[in-house]
Parts: structure tokens; sequence; C-alpha cells
């Protein structure tokens, strides 16, 4: 079948899907000729992930596109979709801290990393390392200028104003030049140039110095050392300042290392790497991970320096300048960068290997074990109440014996005073009839998080729906340790070698959802019990009463709350009582 459709295929750029028997997407590509590419995993050998991937292809369809960047865009549309087995995921990426200087009339200073659900991207500084960096530079920028602080005007000023950090603007009228002059000396600090606050620093120690103010002396010496560690980067030679990223990447044995040096104002500031399987040609695979990359929370910059042959495609997507150096400072950064790349997969590969150890060969086993054709997605299930109250079931899902939390899910129990086995049949009930009724993917196997009767009640449920899943349970023994596998029918007890990496990825498993299940439920009884004790206030109602619950999520948070913060969404007088009322619990 495959043969003959390889026939009909043409010689135009576009993407292709490759299925499995059960008919699921399990990888999406792209080719700037379809037909070449395609036949390339039909024939002659292959190793690693990519022989894997041909083992389980029984079908493919393709799209054919008019160009190259079309064929990109609708690539990663269709992985996003899709979510493809054997394709590169995101999930795990770091997202890295930018700094934002508020474009307000009175700005203020904030950590954002979120920054695609910024419209105004021209007020964003970074990206930084990691969010300690970012809180340490906001910290000094803070003491430095007496910037606003709040979120909300109050109607008196607040710590910040007396202590100097900032200059009232809720109560008092401040000269907008004043303000100005702050944000453009802060934007040259936040675009590397310091010279100008630390030259007015020492000024101003050499001042107090002389004025024998030596407390003041000592702490202006202090900020000026906090300067000199917050920017410990290291200097390149470019002049032009431009804002650029360097990639360096290493193949060695299936694994593909990309290392990305983060170049501002003429400094690396920071750096990023990923090790992935290859199961493409190895540009196909940088062109598709820089993509995402780039959508992926990290602000695209000017210019990328990269050793890519055809990088048209990249260039016409990011809509930034791409660089292939032949000599020069370029050239030596990205051997630098390229150099990294070796040394961190040299470093990693043992630890590549012992991960997948853990996972995909006790994947396996299970799957070996339980007589399964395939365990590629697992769901477990697991419920948590109080007395009957407050009752809750979490899902989590395991890929290739990996979670993926994007897939978790959280139930609220419709009905009071039941029993386990009753909140699991609704769950149960509720996940599949959802899984049927959209045409969602279904997992190869379904792991309760308890004995006999969940097992039981579970695979009723799954039998009225006419589903065809595997439904296991584990045993816990006395000290409420993972013991057995519950499996087949009439259900048997396998035991588990506690040594092996199969108990382990097991008990990671459970803990995973009795973790996720637990910390909802304590999400539901907090909202729970707020809710209770606002019933207590006189003038709080059911509209006011979830406006409140929607701003403070929990009964510490409202606590915290002052009276004009409170006010700002019930009457005055209200908020006073509430705030007495609230106090008056802990006495």
């Amino acid at each position: 079948m495959i043969k003959e459709k390889l026939k009909l295929v043409p010689s135009k750029p576009g993407c292709y899907l490759m299925k499995n028997k059960d008919n699921i997407i399990i990888y999406v590509g792209k080719a700037k000729k379809l037909k070449n590419r395609l036949s390339s995993y039909f024939r002659g050998a292959h190793t690693g992930k990519t022989a894997k991937l041909v083992s389980e292809i029984v079908d493919f369809e393709y799209i054919v596109v008019s160009e190259e960047v079309e064929s990109l865009v609708l690539e990663l549309n269709l992985i996003k979709k899709y979510n493809p087995k054997y394709n590169i995921l995101l999930r795990d990426d770091k997202s890295y801290p930018y700094i934002e200087l508020t474009n307000d009339d009175v700005p203020k200073l904030s950590i954002v990393r979120s920054i695609n659900k910024k419209k105004n991207k021209n007020n964003l500084y970074g990206p930084y390392p990691n969010v300690t960096a970012a809180r340490n530079t906001v910290n000094l920028l803070n003491r430095i200028y007496p910037l606003r602080k709040c979120s909300v005007y109050s109607k008196k000023p607040c710590l910040y104003y007396y202590i100097g950090e900032c200059l009232g603007y809720c109560t008092h009228n401040v000269e907008i030049s004043k303000i100005n002059k702050m944000k453009e000396d802060i934007i040259k600090f936040l675009k590397g140039n310091t010279s100008e606050i630390v030259d007015k620093l020492s000024e101003d120690m050499l001042i107090a110095s002389n004025n024998l103010n030596y407390e003041r002396a000592h702490e202006l010496k202090g900020l000026i050392e906090n300067i000199d560690n917050i920017l410990v980067k290291q200097e390149v030679e470019f002049k032009d300042f431009v804002d650029r990223d360097v990639v360096g990447y290493y193949f060695d044995k299936g694994y593909l290392c990309i290392q990305i040096f983060f170049i501002r104002s003429s400094k690396i500031i920071g750096r990023h790497y990923k090790i992935i399987q290859v199961v493409d040609e190895i540009d196909e695979e940088l062109v598709r991970y820089l993509a995402r990359f780039y959508s992926h929370d990290v602000i695209t910059p000017k210019e990328i320096i990269i050793a890519l042959k055809d990088f048209s495609i990249l260039e016409s997507y990011l809509k930034t300048k791409i660089v292939v150096p032949i000599k020069g400072i370029k050239k030596d950064i990205l051997e630098m960068a390229t150099n990294n790349a070796k040394i961190k997969l040299n470093e990693e590969s043992e630890l590549i290997k012992k991960d997948e150890k853990k996972t995909i060969i006790a994947n396996n086993e299970l799957k070996d074990i339980l007589k399964l054709s395939k365990l590629d997605r697992i769901e477990i299930f697991d419920n948590s109440n109080i007395f009957g109250s407050y009752n809750v079931s979490g899902m989590v899902v395991f890929k290739n014996g990996l979670p993926s939390k994007n897939d978790y899910r959280k139930f609220k129990i419709t009905l009071d005073q039941i029993n386990d086995y009753d909140t699991m049949k609704e769950a149960i009930y509720r996940r599949y009839f959802k899984v049927l009724s959209e045409d969602l993917e279904k997992p190869d196997l379904i792991i309760v998080d308890g004995g006999i009767g969940q097992i039981n009640i579970a695979r009723e449920v799954i039998e009225s729906l006419n589903l065809s899943i595997m439904v296991v349970g584990l045993k816990k023994d006395d000290k409420h340790n993972t013991s057995k596998l519950l499996a087949f029918n009439p259900i048997t007890e396998i035991d588990i070698d506690k040594t092996s990496n199969l108990f382990y990825l097991l008990e990671r498993m459970q803990d995973e959802v009795h973790n996720f299940t637990i910390n909802y439920h304590k999400q539901i009884r907090s909202k729970g019990a707020l809710s209770s004790i606002l019933d207590n206030v006189e003038g709080i109602g059911s509209k006011r009463k979830i406006e409140l619950l929607k701003k403070y999520k929990s009964l510490s948070k409202m606590k915290e709350a002052s009276v004009d913060e409170l006010s700002l969404i019930i009457p005055l007088e209200i908020a006073k009582k509430l705030s007495i009322f609230l106090k008056s619990i802990d006495k």
C-alpha cells in the first residue's frame, strides 16, 4: 500500500503526516520535495529513533503547498494540533524572564514570562538567565530610582514614600520631566549602559563620605557592588550593540545538542541548551526547533548567527536576519557556542541513557507484562475527600514513560456524601464520555490508585461505553508504599521488583497523581472554607462573594488585604466589617 502511494507523491514542497495502525498521527514533517523525503523513510537502514518511527508507520498523508515557508507554518500548526509522539515537544523547555518597564504615566518595573501575551514588546528587556537575576536587577533599580511600587493607587503615601523609594505619586504632583529622566536612565541601564548610574552613585558616595555620613556612603558603596555583581557577563567584541543570538549545535550518535547564546548590548547575558533525539535531517530539526523556540515566549533578536546551509525559510518565518559567518568575531563566537554544545552533549550523554532506561525501557517492560501491543499513553486516576465532603478526582497522563502535564485533568465531583467508589465512577464516566463525544486520543492503559473495588468500578464504566481499554490498579502495603500491580481478569497480583526501573516508574506515577489530586482538593477546600466565612459578614451577597473569591483565592490573601483594597470590590463600610471579622478569626 505504501509503495503504491509513494508513486503518486509529487516532487513539491509540503507537509507529511505519518500514522500508526490505530490511525493516530505519530509524526509530522515538512520537505522541499515531498517525494524524495517520504521515499527516504522506506529505503535503506535506519537507526535510533528514526528506526522506531519507521517500524510503526502503516500509512501517511501529505499536503502540498506553494512555497517552503508555508510548509513550515503548516508543519508547526499540525504539530501543535496533533502533538505527535515522535515530534520534539517544547513543554519542558524553560521560559525565560524579562523585565518590563510599563508604559504608564508613572511607570513601574515588573518581571514577566508570558511575553507573547504582551502587545507591546518594546518595553521588555532580557531574557535574563533566571528569575533571581531579573529580581535582583528590579530590586536594585527600585532602590536607586523612586519609581511607583504599588499596583493600585492608595489614598495616602505608603512605606516606600517614607523611606525615600517612592515620590508619593498617589498624593503628590511630580513633574513629568523628572519621571521621564528616570525612565531614560533606567532604559539605558537595562540596555547595558551602566556607566552613568555608577558615576552618579560614586559621586554621591564621595559627597556623603566628605560630609562624614559614613552610613550613607556605605549604602551607596553596596549599591555599586550590587551593580557589578548583577552585571558580571562575558564581554564580546561587538561594538554595534545589536541584539543577537548565536546558535551552535553538535550531533553525535542520534542526538543533537543545540546551544543558544543570548547577546544583548555586546554582552552574553545568558544561554539556553536542548538535547534532542533526531528523526529528520539535522537542518530540518534545527529549523523546526528554532521556529518553535522563538514562538515560545522568547523575543526574536535582530540577528541570529548560525551555520545553516539553507536558512532562507527560517529567515522568512522569523522575519529577522540570519548570518552564516566565514571569519571574524562572529565566526569565533559561533565556534564557542558549537564547542559548548559538544561539551554539553558529552557531559549528559550518560544521563540521557540512564533516563531512557528509567522511562522508555521501564515503559516497554510494563507493556510486555500486561501483554499490550503498544503503550504510548497511560492515564492514572486518584480521589480525595474529607468525610464525604469536597469530593475531587485527579487524572495525570504519562506519554512514553514521561508526564504530560498539559493533559492533566481535574474533576470536581457533583454529588456530596458519596463513597470512594462513586467518586471513581463519576470521574471515569465523565472522562471517557468526553473522549468519545469529542473524539479525543484514547489511552492504551488506565491505572486507578486503588484496589479491586476501584478496578471493577472503572471496568464497568469502560465496558458500558463500549470501549476496549485495559484497567489496572496499584496496591499499597501497610506503609502506604506501592506494593503490587493488579491486572487481568480475574484480577491477579503481580509482584514488582522494588529495585527495578519499572517499580520506580509506577511509584512516580502514583506520587504524581496523588500530589496533583491532593493539591486540587486543598484549593477546593480553601475556597469552600472562604465561601462559608463570607456568609458571616452582613452585606456580602452572592455577587460580592463571587467577586471577592475571584480576586482573593485564599483566606490568608484576603486577610493581608487592606480596607482600601477591599473597598475596590465592596462598599467601604462593608470592607471595614469584613476586615474586622477576618482579624477576629485568629483571636
